[in-house]
């Protein structure tokens, strides 16, 4: 599971990382260090003709669900069974999205504490999550588009932390997975794959990143 993550890049990088065509005003963007469930978050999606930068809801609402509040119990999917599931196998196939990361968190249980630890590429750069996105209307013509992160099995990084992780997609498959016409379901599982260990790093962080209300740059400082 992933539920937490940060995103601080400069709006610029973001773009040119993405190859972003069309996007949001950058007075709409905030570097965020501890972005939550049900937030409000930077995403990539193609239209079939360029890639356009938007805000989605994070936590995904079927278009058949009589309450938006099924949000929180949906901000992830296991890929092993993506096409399978009702709630998600529309949008695998037609509707799939990018979500931009520095770095994300996860908690490892230590005795009697679970010790947050910050998760990110060796070289620093941003990454891409594998997300997939819908559009949910309430019967008084409420629109909310919103989006889940899929999950796989972890890397030997990983598994010392938590039994799943995101799907990191390497740069030279975002084209694919944004591409709608590509809707071959086997073409699109072989990219939900664990992401190299060699890639990335990971270490402890102030328990100060548990509380949503705390968002600042030394929850991503690592601690002794």
């Amino acid at each position: 599971m992933c539920g937490r993550f940060s995103l601080f890049s400069s709006f610029e990088d973001i773009i040119q990382t993405f190859d972003v065509e069309k996007m949001i005003n950058e007075d709409e963007y905030t570097k965020t260090y501890n972005i939550a469930p049900t937030h409000d978050i930077i995403t990539i999606i193609n239209d079939g003709r360029i890639n356009r930068m938007g805000k989605l809801r994070w936590g995904l609402i079927p278009k058949w669900a009589s309450d938006p509040k099924i949000s929180a119990k949906m901000i992830n999917a296991r890929s092993e069974t993506i096409d399978e599931k009702p709630s998600f196998r529309e949008s695998f196939i037609r509707r799939r999205c990018i979500i931009p990361m520095d770095s994300f968190f996860e908690w490892k249980q230590d005795n009697a504490i679970k010790q947050p630890f910050r998760i990110k590429m060796k070289n620093e750069q941003l990454f891409a999550v594998a997300g997939i996105w819908d559009t949910w209307y309430s019967s008084t013509g409420e629109r909310i588009n919103s989006c889940t992160m899929l999950t796989t099995s972890p890397n030997e990084l990983m598994s010392s932390l938590h039994h799943r992780m995101p799907v990191i997609l390497p740069k030279k498959e975002y084209e694919n997975w944004l591409n709608p016409l590509e809707q071959d379901t086997q073409v699109l599982r072989s990219l939900l794959v664990p992401y190299p260990t060699s890639g990335m790093d990971a270490y402890p962080v102030s328990t100060a990143v548990n509380s949503v209300r705390n968002n600042d740059q030394s929850l991503i400082q690592q601690i002794s």
